[in-house]
């Protein structure tokens, strides 16, 4: 029987993929990432709103968390983990149309609501491995970017 190469790197019906770093598949790395967000964010004074918000169909947008600050600003959270500061760390890989993405996923949030709320773009930046044991680094980048 003939494989190509390409073919035979990865097992049939294998559509997880793994960071490299930590050997975890990407999703639960992910997952992770926001929890450490959530409870920093909480700590903070932010209410928990939703997680993992999507707008329907495809090419649409996701929000990873959102949360409502004491002033009843609603907060649009972007969740960035990078395990090394290679390549620009966990902040360079929000590109435009990734802001784009999630600026889109929120006015199809905020349809929702009669009144708009006030709102903001905030990220939630996490460097480092996360695993037992390992103390990863969280910035928090209040209003990191505009509707646009």
């Amino acid at each position: 029987m003939w494989f190509s190469k390409k073919n035979s790197d990865k097992p049939v019906g294998s559509g997880v993929s793994v960071d490299s770093t930590t050997k975890r598949p990407t999703k639960s790395v992910g997952d992770a990432a926001e929890a450490m967000a959530l409870v920093h964010l909480r700590d903070a004074g932010l209410v928990f709103q939703e997680a993992n918000y999507r707008t329907p169909g495809r090419g649409g947008g996701e929000i990873d968390l959102i949360m409502k600050d004491k002033d009843g600003t609603l907060v649009f959270v972007e969740v960035r983990q990078r395990a090394s500061s290679s390549h620009g760390g966990a902040g360079a890989s929000i590109s435009a149309v990734k802001q784009q993405r999630i600026v889109f996923a929120a006015r199809h949030y905020l349809m929702r609501f009669k009144t708009l709320p006030p709102c903001r773009f905030d990220v939630v930046l996490i460097q480092g491995t996360l695993g037992a044991g390992d103390k990863p680094t969280i910035e928090w980048l209040r209003s990191a970017f505009d509707a646009f």
